[in-house]
């Protein structure tokens, strides 16, 4: 079993009562548990965080389907010189 110790100046987010919260690690579940002695609110906080994936632009998108839509750009002359 886990030890439980009292956080110092902690607050209990329901109640608001100070000094009152005791926090302990869950290691079989990979968290760390919070209950206020009090009123008897708990929370759960991820000892680890998720990892986070690319989100997928333009930049790195692996997909050809991009370097299809590719076109060349013509620049026209509005005077209608031939001359430049």
């Amino acid at each position: 079993m886990a030890l439980k110790r009292f956080i110092a100046g902690a607050v209990c987010q329901q109640c608001g009562a100070q000094d009152k919260v005791r926090a302990w690690e869950d290691e079989s579940e990979k968290v760390m548990r919070r209950e206020c002695v009090s009123c008897g609110h708990h929370d759960v906080i991820a000892l680890q965080a998720p990892e986070k994936t690319e989100l997928v632009t333009r930049v790195n998108y692996t997909d050809p389907v991009f370097d299809e839509d590719i076109q060349p750009v013509r620049i026209l002359d509005a005077s209608g010189s031939k001359d430049a």
